[in-house]
């Protein structure tokens, strides 16, 4: 497992230093530093977000409400600062970062306590924090002219070359490499999804790990809350629309299996990454944006076909492994 991770990293390498390549053919200026670390930051919202969603997938969930999550904290951290423009900025991104985690863990209570499907409990929940974006607001949009000062720099405060909204991502990184491999939580997420039965035998709740994933989800989606309205000065109920397919696409790239249990926080970036590569550098070589979307599918399409040969791979050495120690595959247990 660690070797097919290790090649499907290496393979996004090697990806995106072709894709820079060509582009370098059209646009010399797009391999600059300074344009690449504004693509880092560009991406660096789906980052985060690809991160938390990895968590869930691991877990063999799916959590399609991260970008409605987004949108409902991101409106509130909006209102409250549009209201109290005095307050510090502190306020209003903590109270995006607890309401996206409240809304996280009732995606994880439906899902563990009444034994649901995750894609449907949270296909529904996208709807209702949907709806509930558009109540909290009145469908009125809060723009920059009602917003602070501060609530809008902090993100793209510059430090050492970069700003803050890219560091944000890099923290997010660093502690989920050190979380997942490190702490039994972060293990747990693999043992869950590798298999749940043996997960059991060996003292994990599978679904004390699944309400975790899903909690971190919503934790890091209310970040992305705030991080996207002040980045981009403006709320609005249909904010982010649809970005929570991006957010899957880039795990899946990154070698997150759908069926769980296999994934690292390094092939999430990468496919991030790649992912982000694709939507900042095609248009700058004229490629139209109904190319951009066939192209993107494409990718998204060649990763699934790649994932799924893989672990039929891993499931076939298994099977030989057994066959060659001389344990009958139809020998009672």
């Amino acid at each position: 497992m660690k070797s097919l991770l290790k090649a499907r990293e290496v393979l996004l390498l090697l990806a995106g230093a072709a894709l820079l390549a060509l582009i370098s053919t059209r646009a010399p200026n797009f391999v600059s530093g300074a344009n690449l670390a504004g693509v880092f930051t560009d991406t660096s919202i789906l980052i985060i977000l690809a991160i938390g969603q990895g968590a869930v997938i691991l877990t063999r969930s799916i959590d399609l409400s991260v970008a409605a999550n987004l949108a409902l904290s991101g409106m509130a951290a909006a209102m409250i600062d549009a209201n109290y423009p005095d307050l510090p900025v502190i306020v209003p991104i903590l109270a995006a970062c607890g309401l996206g985690l409240v809304l996280g863990a009732i995606n994880g209570t439906l899902v563990r306590a009444l034994g649901l499907p995750s894609i449907v409990v949270t296909l529904g929940t996208l709807t209702i924090y949907r709806g509930l974006a558009f109540v909290l607001s009145g469908g009125a949009w809060v723009n920059s002219f009602q917003m602070s000062p501060d609530f809008l720099a902090l993100p793209r405060t510059v430090v050492f070359g970069l700003p803050l909204l890219a560091w944000t991502a890099i923290l997010v990184i660093l502690l989920a490499l050190l979380g997942f491999r490190y702490t039994a939580a972060g293990r747990a997420l693999f043992a869950v999804g590798g298999n749940p039965v043996a997960a059991v035998y060996a003292g994990i709740d599978p679904g004390k790990a699944m309400f975790r994933a899903f909690c971190l989800s919503g934790l890091l989606s209310g970040l992305c809350g705030y991080l996207w309205v002040s980045r981009f000065a403006v709320a609005y109920v249909d904010l982010a629309a649809g970005f929570e397919l991006d957010v899957i696409a880039a795990c899946v790239i990154g070698g997150v299996s759908i069926a769980g249990g296999i994934g690292s926080v390094p092939g999430i970036v990468l496919g991030a990454l790649f992912l982000g590569l694709i939507k900042n550098a095609l248009p700058v070589i004229g490629i139209s944006p109904f190319w951009q979307m066939t192209i993107s599918g494409a990718v998204i399409i060649a990763a699934v076909t790649l994932n799924a040969r893989a672990e039929k791979s891993c499931g076939r050495v298994i099977l030989r492994r057994i066959d060659e120690s001389g344990i009958s595959k139809g020998a009672p247990a």
